[in-house]
């Protein structure tokens, strides 16, 4: 993760901020056809084995000096005014930020569509920001059940399912994706995920494949990192979905 170096401000009171832990200050991945900045949230109680960020995972920076004050970044954020067109809310897990509908409001307030990257730790708080969002990146660890075994979590997977029951009835725009790793995920449970997505009514699905960039868990960047899904698998999953990747 690139950060944009960003001098300290007087600090804000927790109700008044989120914790940032980086800046993005361009990306033309994070929120589809729309050119981004990314505000990364510090912070995730989720311990998944494949996670690329695992800097952003203690809910304090790890860096002596390193927190970004949110005064800095609505700043930066200005002089991107009429250039970016969004600004995407991502983590760590940025629905563990007890402010971050004002930082939402703080964002809109510029002009700029807003993007959430979450796993869906919290129906209740995924529930209040839904009306404030504009896109959505939904994380799928797993079938319901196998979810403890990512994300290191009992139950974890009944509130992701929970809060991805939230974003359909909300209709807006979205994307559900799995980053899927041959030692966590097997055929049958890519095709178990996907008849669970598609009887619930998602219609948009991406398969990430594994990179090993930034895990720290040895065992998973040790060995080949993608699973193999064939042309015939390919085939029955664009059947499911409106519109289906693999990448």
């Amino acid at each position: 993760m690139k950060e944009f170096s960003l001098k300290k401000n007087a600090q804000l009171s927790r109700k008044e901020s989120i914790n940032v832990g980086g800046l993005l200050p361009f990306s033309m991945g994070d929120y589809p056809m729309h050119l981004s900045a990314v505000i990364f949230c510090q912070g995730c109680h989720w311990r998944c084995r494949y996670c690329h960020n695992p800097g952003l995972q203690p809910f304090s920076r790890p860096k002596k000096g390193s927190k970004l004050e949110w005064t800095r970044v609505i700043d930066f954020l200005k002089t991107r005014q009429n250039l970016l067109e969004a600004v995407v809310f991502s983590g760590g897990e940025p629905l563990l930020q007890p402010c971050l509908i004002h930082a939402i409001c703080d964002v809109k307030k510029l002009g700029f569509k807003i993007g959430l990257h979450t796993n869906g730790t919290s129906p209740s708080r995924f529930e209040k920001v839904l009306p404030h969002l504009d896109w959505v990146g939904f994380d799928i660890k797993a079938p319901i059940e196998k979810y403890p075994k990512i994300t290191g979590v009992p139950k974890s997977g009944d509130s992701a399912w929970q809060c991805l029951e939230l974003l359909l009835q909300a209709k807006i725009p979205y994307e559900c994706r799995t980053t899927v790793h041959p030692k966590l995920h097997s055929i049958e449970d890519i095709q178990k995920i996907t008849q669970q997505l598609h009887q619930v009514g998602v219609r948009h699905y991406v398969i990430q494949q594994f990179r090993k960039e930034g895990c720290n868990d040895e065992k998973l960047t040790i060995q080949e990192p993608h699973l193999t899904i064939d042309s015939i698998l390919t085939h029955e999953l664009e059947s499911l979905f409106n519109s289906f990747s693999i990448r």
